[in-house]
This record gives C-alpha cells, structure tokens and sequence, in this order.
C-alpha cells in the first residue's frame, strides 16, 4: 500500500495494524484501550459504526475521531467539532543533535508526561501514551518542561505528538529540538515523519512548516463522548 493510502486513514491502519496489541475494538471501529491515547479509527470513516464501539467504551469517556461527519448514534453525542492540518515531512534530515538535555523518557516518567500534557493540551492523551513510541523531553532539575514523542505508526508513516512546553519556559526553542530529534530518528530508520496540528495553533503550525513539514491535507476532528 502507498503512504498516501496510510496517511487517508492513518487512526485506522495504526489501531488495526502496529498498534493492534494496543487497541480493542471490531473489524469496523477500534480505539485504542484504556490509558493510552483517547482515539477512535473507522475501517471506513463515511460509514462510521460507532454504535459498535459502546462494548468497550465506559459511560462519559471522550475520544478523538477524524474525518467522520455523520450523525451521533443513539448513546454518543458529538461535543466538539475542530479542524486539524496533518502535516507531513518534505525536507532534508535535520542536524543532529546530541545534547544530553534532551532525556529520553520511559515508563518512569508516565506521571510528569501526564502533567505535563494535561496543563498545555498538546491533544488526546493517556498515562500510558509514552508506552507507544519514542519520547524525549527536556528538565529543569526534576521537573520536566517539555516533551515530544511519537504515537501512530501505519506502513511507513510515523506520527510525532505529544509536542509541549511548560508555559514558563516557552520560547527557548525546546519544541523544535525535540522534533528534529525525533525527524533525525525516523528518517534514519527509513520512515516518513509526519504530524497533525490544529489550524487556530498558528504557532505551532508555523514552527513545522519552518521545519520541513507541509501540510498534505485538511479535515474535520471531532470530540465524541458516551452518555
């Protein structure tokens, strides 16, 4: 299958495919499980089945799903709907960079990732979203102020997320050394970074198209919750 086939649906060849260990579900919709990221991916998102998820899915629980635009089944209402760029790599390996700052994270570190992610917002996160990739982050003492890792894997394609800065330390160039980090790390290992960012996040979409990132395509995200 071509990259551009995995990029149309990457949620749903990630969780039937790498990440299937990961994720429960059907041969229609599957999520990943609890405690990791809060994600949704449809065999086929025009014919979204959402109402087939509900065994395995907990009263009030929110999730993220793209590219779905049909009614809320009966059990599930929609809460939010948001437009995200999915955003893939264009340009050359970035320098690398070795500086000891920038600390690989591990299952030791779940709780601040967590915190972390909780106070910026960076997307759908879980305590065990680290367990799904690479993470580096960079601390001040013991404290971790930023992070950045990797979460969908499909084909060649692979997903950089979780990009966060402490709001106190906003602006010293942490996000952007963490990417490139991680770019450097799957260009070598022959895969095709790319991420998804919110159209409002001017910032952030900024800093990755400055990067190498282009933007490949447009579409709807929504927040979905049980009732």
């Amino acid at each position: 299958m071509s990259p551009e086939r995995y990029c149309d649906n990457i949620c749903w060849y990630a969780l039937s495919g790498p990440h299937a260990p990961f994720a429960v579900g059907t041969r229609e919709v599957r999520r990943y499980a609890a405690g990791f990221s809060p994600i949704i991916g449809f065999a086929d998102p025009q014919r979204a089945n959402l109402a087939a998820l509900a065994p395995y899915c907990e009263s009030g629980e929110h999730f993220y799903c793209e590219g779905w635009t049909g009614a809320a089944p009966e059990g599930w209402r929609v809460e939010k709907e948001l437009t995200t760029l999915q955003m893939i790599w264009d340009g050359a390996a970035p320098d690398e960079d070795d500086a000891a700052d920038l600390v690989q994270l591990g299952p030791q570190h779940g709780a601040q990732a967590l915190e972390l992610a909780l106070l910026t917002k960076p997307g759908p996160f879980g305590p065990r979203t680290i367990e799904l990739g690479d993470y580096f982050g960079v601390f001040d003492g013991e404290r971790l102020v930023a992070m950045a890792g990797e979460r969908m894997a499909a084909g060649p394609l692979r997903e950089i997320s979780g990009v966060c800065t402490h709001p106190d330390f906003v602006g010293r160039g942490h996000a952007r050394r963490l990417v490139a980090r991680l770019v450097r790390r799957q260009i070598e290992r022959g895969e095709i970074p790319l991420l998804h960012v919110l159209r409002d996040n001017v910032t952030a979409f900024g800093l990755y198209e400055r990067m190498g990132f282009r933007v490949r395509r447009e579409s709807l995200l929504r927040v979905v919750a049980r009732n």
